[in-house]
């Protein structure tokens, strides 16, 4: 006879919650510089009025403020330390995403994750990216910033 498992071996259903977005990802961006110091605020802005540079900055999770420049080759997001974008935590895969420049601009395009990949609350496997878009993979939301339309 088999005995009834303990709450300790029963497995749950891992739910990641959807956060507000703004209205306009334009206004999404607004919100996060008005949190920022000079500092910081100068090199996003510095960014969002470049035609040919981009990032990706962490604005909820741990290590909130942190800033990726999105190169030519494009960047890789994932819990694997080799990722250009190092998420350390459980709900990303260990290569969740990448981010690419196209002829239009940047594309963000998920990797087969097990969690998925939202933007702007809205699940995607593809997604052409405009700044202020809001990014999120497994716990983290992060901010697409780029000057390109």
């Amino acid at each position: 006879m088999k005995a009834d498992p303990t709450p300790s071996e029963l497995t749950t259903t891992l739910h990641l919650t959807l956060r507000p977005v703004s209205d306009s990802p334009a206004s999404a961006l607004d919100e996060f510089l008005a949190t920022l110091g000079q500092e910081d605020r100068l090199i996003i802005e510095e960014i969002a009025q470049s035609s040919n540079k981009a990032m990706v900055v962490i604005n909820r999770g741990s290590n909130i403020g942190s800033r990726f420049l999105i190169t030519a080759q494009g960047v890789g997001i994932g819990r694997a330390s080799a990722s250009d974008v190092f998420l350390d935590d459980v709900t990303v895969s260990r290569s969740h995403a990448k981010i690419e420049e196209t002829d239009n601009g940047f594309s963000l395009n998920d990797s087969g994750s097990l969690n998925g990949t939202y933007v702007n609350n809205i699940s995607v496997t593809h997604h052409d990216l405009r700044s202020g878009d809001q990014i999120q993979i497994g716990k983290f939301h992060l901010l697409f910033v780029s000057g390109r339309k």
